[in-house]
């Protein structure tokens, strides 16, 4: 018996056959596959965009940029009001949830949008052909 090891090794040790080139159209696109690709890239995006506002933040923090800020503003405003209060981690995160959460809601739209388009679009066009090779 041997391993998958010896086998794959055979393989690419004969010689270079010739490469079959394919053409093919895609004439429909699933509607409910469309949804559900575009519903999942739309969560990963909206993990990103929490974690990155999260990092933004505390690195903007730490930094002391807020401070800075809150005493430019009270420099040109003349009056004491407090910035830090109101970029607070709890309400910056909180609208980053909501940015999030109104993106995802967006982007699954679009890819249903654009599914629904393609395929009534392909009546007229006749598809997209798309070629692929064994190499």
């Amino acid at each position: 018996m041997s391993s998958v090891a010896e086998k794959l090794a055979k393989k690419s040790s004969r010689g270079a056959m010739s490469s079959k080139q394919v053409r093919l159209k895609l004439v429909y696109i699933d509607f409910w596959s469309a949804v559900k690709l575009s519903f999942l890239i739309a969560v990963c995006l909206a993990v990103v965009t929490i974690v990155a506002t999260f990092l933004t933040f505390t690195v903007l923090n730490g930094t002391g940029i807020f401070t800075q800020i809150d005493a430019l503003y009270t420099d040109i405003a003349g009056s004491a009001s407090e910035l830090t209060t109101i970029l607070s981690i709890g309400n910056v995160m909180g609208f980053a949830v909501v940015v999030a959460v109104i993106n995802t809601v967006v982007i699954t739209a679009l890819g249903a949008i654009f599914a629904v388009l393609y395929n009534l679009s392909v009546k007229v066009t006749g598809g997209l052909l798309v070629g692929f090779t064994n190499n």
